[in-house]
């Protein structure tokens, strides 16, 4: 009900859009010919009908001029204003004497003078004509037309009226650039909701609609409200979870730091045993767990820190040198491409920890090479990491070793002994940035990791 109320709604644009804008051609075209008869015939002035008299008393004085040997001579020798004027007499069957052509122009006028029933002029391309100015000589009915030639400049829009195919296409187009305006008036905000949500879906839980959609008083503007309360709502469930989570990995510490230290504490009275050691290893794995659990959730909950421009060669210099140490220390290779000019807005901390894991994991599963190189283009920064080792063998794995907790099933994992919370961490790093990752096996053998961060 309240949007049958609002008179400011989709369907009332929609409706007095089209039809406003179809009314208005039909109306401006319809317009042309009433303008244009308006403009070219009106009332016969009096000068004009003054004229007709005169010639006309002239002819009841004089009827033999009325011979045709006589009527040629008193039709040409009249002037209007220092220009030269013709009579036309027209006798009661509508046949004009005083000629033996008419021209087309005075039949045409004749008809339209019959038409409004009185005495008018009519402008012509090149020609005034006037009349009737009718009389009667010895019981019969005379009627008197004139015209002189003049050409008046008519208004800029007559021509359309002459040109009836390209006032049809003006017509046409000028219909198709206001319904385009007023499509476009509806598309801005719907592709701001659509680049608002894209953004919530990537993982961008900070992403609102502008305030100038949410404001519009109808549907859009409702529907932009609503998003906005429900990202809110996402935004709050989301960093909640997260805290949840850091909270409750963070409070198993002490407990575990509890049992490390009974451990410790029997070992020292010599009761060590393969039960205790296996307890021990366990812990241990679990102290992992709980701070890699610990940084996903400082990565996802990255609201404190700001962004700052940052060398990338420098930012990585640290994590790039501990992943050199390590390949050699496995005998590989570690092949380093990144340019000192590159500059970006960056969270260093996240940034260096996402691919610091996914150097460790590259370096883990390659045969002998790891390489790794950025591209900066004028809109975002591109980061590939690629290894010579076995790859993915199921290709719906690549998308879904960025799951949290996410073990796929081949050979690439099944000997890590990690907790699938590596690559995850680097997604949730990389979404920080409002960047992509994604994974692809390369051609002949190993997985390359490409990282799209965005400049702006």
């Amino acid at each position: 009900m309240q949007l049958r109320k609002n008179p400011n709604n989709i369907f009332v644009k929609l409706l007095l859009g089209f039809w406003l804008c179809s009314s208005l051609i039909i109306t401006l075209v319809g317009l042309l010919p009433l303008l244009q008869q308006n403009h070219d015939q009106s009332e016969l002035p009096p000068q004009l009908k003054h004229l007709l008299e005169t010639v006309s008393q002239k002819i009841i004085n004089n009827p033999q001029v009325l011979n045709n040997d006589k009527m040629k001579r008193w039709d040409r020798f009249k002037e209007f204003n220092g220009r030269p004027i013709r009579i036309y007499l027209v006798d009661e069957n509508a046949n004009v004497l005083n000629t033996h052509k008419p021209s087309r122009t005075l039949r045409r006028f004749m008809l339209i003078a019959d038409e409004a029933g009185k005495p008018i002029k009519q402008q012509f391309r090149n020609e005034l004509m006037f009349g009737p100015y009718s009389f009667h000589v010895e019981g019969k009915e005379y009627s008197l037309y004139g015209r002189i030639p003049e050409h008046h400049s008519r208004p800029w829009f007559f021509f359309f009226s002459d040109n009836k195919i390209l006032t049809l296409s003006i017509a046409i187009l000028l219909s198709g650039l206001l319904c385009g305006l007023f499509a476009w008036h509806l598309g801005k905000p719907l592709r701001s909701l659509k680049r608002s949500a894209d953004a919530l879906a990537g993982g961008d839980l900070s992403s609102r609609v502008d305030m100038a959609t949410a404001l519009r008083n109808d549907e859009i503007g409702q529907l932009a409200q609503a998003f906005n309360s429900m990202a809110d709502s996402v935004e709050d469930m989301v960093n909640s979870q997260q805290r949840l989570i850091s909270d409750i990995s963070h409070e198993l510490r002490t407990p575990l730091t509890r049992l490390k230290l009974s451990l410790a504490l029997s070992r020292k009275k010599g009761q060590e045993t393969a039960e205790t050691e296996r307890i021990e290893y366990e812990a241990d794995q679990l102290e992992q767990m709980i701070a890699e659990l610990l940084e996903l959730s400082r990565v996802k909950l990255n609201a404190n820190e700001t962004k700052r421009n940052l060398e990338l060669s420098e930012t990585l210099s640290q994590v790039l040198d501990d992943a050199d140490f390590e390949a050699q220390q496995q005998q590989k290779q570690l092949h380093i491409d990144i340019d000192e000019s590159i500059v970006a807005p960056l969270y260093p901390r996240p940034l260096c920890r996402a691919v610091e894991n996914l150097l460790r994991n590259a370096i883990r599963y390659a045969n002998s090479q790891v390489s790794i190189q950025a591209i900066a283009t004028a809109s975002n920064i591109q980061i590939e990491i690629i290894d010579d080792g076995p790859g993915i063998a199921d290709e719906t794995d690549l998308e879904a070793i960025f799951e949290p907790f996410y073990r796929p099933q081949s050979a690439r994992d099944r000997e890590s002994g990690g907790w699938g919370l590596g690559l995850a961490i680097a997604r949730a790093a990389i979404q920080a940035h409002q960047g992509k990752i994604t994974a692809e096996n390369n051609q002949h053998s190993g997985l390359k990791i490409t990282i799209n961060l965005p400049i702006q």
